[in-house]
């Protein structure tokens, strides 16, 4: 348990993986210049190069992280920055037999010590931001708070699928989860596709894995907004020349696309901030469409989502606004 005492709380302990560059150093930077120590957990390392330890009862109670990066005792946690929890790294030798209950074992042990830290500032909050990973109650929550969404379809039964293409007109299809991996490693990313004729043939795969379906909406440019707090960072990118690139500007090359300043009219700027306080999370990362008759269409929010490339880019202060909000205190 995360207890007061006589240890100051001077330290922001950062959970990310190894292939994490660019935003963990911008929010290190941050922090230092505010006079606050960082610590980065490499959460991919765990349980091969990290140890942890929670002892409890005897009246006392000692949470314990050893790094490769550094040491740490749970009370001088002050806040922690959620930016990905990764799988645990086994041995490839490992027994088969034993890899799927060691890394059960691995993951109750982490989310267990890092239960301790109920009492600091969370950005996001863990349970917040693994229920906001669902796609159709962000859709839900967003269309009342008055955003734009297109029309969706999640399914598994290709019939579903068939009807509402027919009723709606051209689609795209896409994952209900993320897969990406940082901002630089986009190879495990499983794109936004044109739903084709010959697609409509061969759904059988959806039988044991549901996919979102939604109307495609025409595109003057896309926008990848940073909501940190209440401030909105807003990127512009315009895929409409990549050939590859017009359905999910993803699979654009490099010089074919770029980012741009984007701005967002107010109401849907505080729209996008309501969203992410209903979800209970800091920080979202929110994309949506403008068609050429300059709506505002709303496709997702991504709790995790890539904002590197807009600090990179644009020279948007997104590590320092996070930096502010791992700071701000806790809520009582």
């Amino acid at each position: 348990m995360h207890t007061a005492g006589a240890v100051t709380s001077d330290t922001v302990l950062i959970l990310t993986h190894t292939q994490d560059r660019f935003v963990i150093e911008r929010v290190v930077e941050a922090l230092a210049r505010a006079g606050v120590r960082a610590l980065r957990f490499d959460t991919d390392l765990f349980p091969g190069e990290a140890r942890l330890a929670a002892e409890l009862g005897g009246g006392r109670g000692r949470h314990a992280l050893h790094l490769r990066t550094g040491e740490l005792a749970a009370e001088r946690v002050r806040a922690v920055w959620a930016r990905k929890l990764w799988a645990p790294r086994l041995p490839d030798g490992l027994d088969p037999r034993l890899r799927d209950g060691c890394a059960r074992e691995s993951r109750a042990a982490l989310a267990g010590w890092l239960s301790a830290l109920e009492g600091v500032r969370w950005v996001n909050p863990l349970a917040a931001a693994a229920a906001a990973e669902d796609k159709l109650r962000q859709l839900r929550a967003a269309a009342r708070l008055g955003l734009s969404t297109p029309r969706t379809l999640v399914t598994n039964d290709p019939d579903e699928v068939r009807a509402f293409r027919a009723e709606v007109g051209t689609i795209v299809a896409k994952m209900l989860t993320p897969l990406s991996v940082s901002m630089e490693r986009a190879e495990l990313f499983v794109h936004t596709s044109l739903v084709s004729d010959e697609d409509l043939e061969h759904l059988d795969g959806l039988r044991t894995s549901p996919m979102v379906f939604q109307e495609l909406v025409t595109k003057r440019c896309e926008l990848r907004v940073a909501c940190v707090g209440a401030r909105c960072f807003v990127g512009a990118i315009d895929a409409s020349r990549s050939q590859a690139g017009r359905v999910d500007w993803r699979r654009a090359r490099p010089d074919e696309v770029r980012w741009s300043a984007g701005e967002l009219p107010a109401a849907v700027a505080a729209a996008l901030t309501a969203l992410v306080r209903e979800l209970g999370l800091v920080y979202g990362a929110a994309d949506l469409i403008v068609t050429p008759e300059g709506e505002h269409v709303f496709l997702e929010l991504n709790p995790g989502g890539e904002w590197g490339m807009l600090e990179r880019d644009l020279g948007l202060p997104i590590g320092a606004a996070l930096a502010e909000e791992l700071l701000r205190p806790c809520a009582p």
